[in-house]
């Protein structure tokens, strides 16, 4: 139809009917050119996927295999590893190129770090220096034959040099006798038939600094804390009020009449009292059991030992002193007495400003920790470590031995394991099967480090310093070889 057409009929048709076909119109119109786009748009696309095919076609690349000869092994596609995850602390151990740093160069060389085959090296007094522990204090334990024993010497002979001090209040089996004159200190043996005497009223060493008043004090308050201690030992229990105060008299009342008191002057003051301190017998009666318990130490069993003046002296200002009790190993309560001496003289070094740095070695741990006073004084002597400037070293065959001290839930037992408590560094070399629990729980080992602990050889040993963890191989000189060995009667019969 024509536009004249269109307009002469329109004059015939209805506008409501003109306007619904303009619509239908303008719609149709409207899905012809939508649908036109979409087909040009679908054709663009295939022609643009048939020519991205094509160049690929006619692109050469190289094989999946690689290409032969020199250039073999090269490929197009990236080098791509599977993925694995886990958490850090796993992956600190399982990824092949991590390594443990170390503890820096500073300090005494040990031996060689196994898994990162540099040298190991040890002081705790640089490491509280630079702030990686803050107890200087160390707990060794090893089976029998593991090395423990070596590795004890190697640390303080080795510490020496770097102006530290070494003392071994209490050595049951003389093993650091050899040791103590090798470098130029002092073992100092007692035992029954011999001619050395040990005071316990010694005045000790007098450190710098010290007016005459403070001196005579701080002499009374280690008198009285020696002559108690001495009885419990023997009495194996606390002293009574009463008690203290029948040894304080007769204490006070011994150094006023000798220049030179002596443990039997105490015993017959408590068994006969001035009349002037005992009008009524009370006195007496209170201090009994106390003075015979320390006439035990000068003419009972124990006799022979301290019922006069010493015969031997502390000298602090030597390298090592060894205290040698293989002579009374079988008397427990005889080496408890005679180590709690060495502890009062030990003592009045430690507060000398002047005295430096000293390892104090306890060997042979599970003797000692049986007597409470001694227990105590072990204890005192761990928390005030650093204010001394001294590293205590205690040595076990297996932690378990914690577990003999006294009851479960007992102060001695709290005591005992505080003493682990206050040790950050542990080291921990071959075990028992059976011990390898016990062992696990006291020092919160990791599933991995318990089971590398049964395999560890001679010399080998897992460190624990912190929160860090070191397998060691210690070395030994020949020289040291010679003077630390402890096996020569059962390779020579000598």
């Amino acid at each position: 139809m024509t536009d004249d057409e269109r307009l002469h009929t329109s004059v015939l048709v209805s506008p409501t009917k003109e306007r619904r076909r303009d619509r239908k119109f303008r719609d149709g119109a409207a899905r012809s050119m939508a649908q036109h786009d979409r087909d040009t748009r679908r054709t663009s696309a295939k022609q643009a996927y048939d020519d991205l095919k094509a160049e690929r076609r006619a692109t050469a690349v190289l094989p999946k295999a690689g290409e032969p000869g020199p250039a073999a092994l090269r490929t197009f596609g990236r080098f791509k590893l599977p993925r694995h995850q886990d958490t850090s602390a796993t992956l600190a151990g399982a990824y092949p190129f991590l390594a443990e740093g170390g503890l820096s160069s500073e300090g005494v060389f040990v031996g060689q770090d196994l898994y990162s085959g540099s040298s190991f090296v040890y002081d705790p007094w640089i490491l509280y220096a630079r702030g990686l522990i803050t107890a200087p204090n160390l707990v060794l334990a090893g089976i029998v034959g593991s090395g423990k024993s070596s590795l004890a010497k190697s640390l303080y002979t080795r510490s020496i040099p770097f102006g530290r001090r070494v003392y071994v209040p209490g050595d049951p089996k003389g093993e650091h006798t050899a040791v103590a004159e090798a470098v130029g200190g002092r073992a100092i043996a007692l035992g029954h038939g011999m001619i050395n005497r040990l005071n316990p009223l010694d005045e000790g060493h007098r450190p710098v600094g010290l007016d005459d008043a403070q001196w005579s004090s701080q002499v009374a308050s280690r008198r009285r804390d020696l002559v108690g201690a001495l009885a419990e030992t023997v009495l194996e229990r606390r002293l009574t009020p009463l008690e203290h105060t029948a040894v304080d008299i007769a204490i006070d009342r011994t150094v006023r009449g000798s220049d030179v008191p002596v443990l039997p002057m105490i015993v017959d003051r408590l068994l006969s009292p001035d009349q002037v301190d005992d009008p009524n017998g009370r006195l007496t009666e209170d201090a009994r059991l106390v003075g015979h318990a320390l006439r035990r130490l000068v003419a009972g069993d124990l006799a022979g030992l301290f019922d006069g003046p010493s015969t031997v002296r502390f000298d602090p200002a030597l390298p090592m002193i060894s205290l040698d009790l293989s002579r009374v190993a079988e008397n427990a309560t005889l080496i408890s007495v005679l180590m709690t001496c060495a502890s009062a003289w030990m003592e009045s070094a430690l507060m000398d400003p002047a005295g430096g740095q000293r390892w104090v070695v306890y060997d042979e741990a599970w003797r000692l920790m049986s007597h409470p006073a001694l227990l105590r004084r072990m204890d005192a002597q761990w928390r005030m470590a650093r204010h001394y400037g001294i590293a205590n070293m205690l040595i076990f065959h297996k932690l378990t031995d914690l577990d003999n001290v006294g009851d479960s839930g007992s102060a001695m037992r709290a005591l005992a394991s505080s003493l682990l408590a206050n040790a950050e560094t542990r080291i921990v070399y071959r075990q028992e099967a059976d011990q390898l629990g016990a062992t696990s729980t006291a020092l919160g080992l990791t599933g991995t480090e318990q089971a590398l602990i049964p395999t560890l050889g001679t010399g080998q040993g897992l460190w624990r310093i912190k929160d860090r963890s070191f397998v060691v191989q210690h070395q030994m000189h020949p020289d040291e070889l010679r003077v630390f060995d402890t096996s020569s009667r059962m390779l020579t019969g000598a």
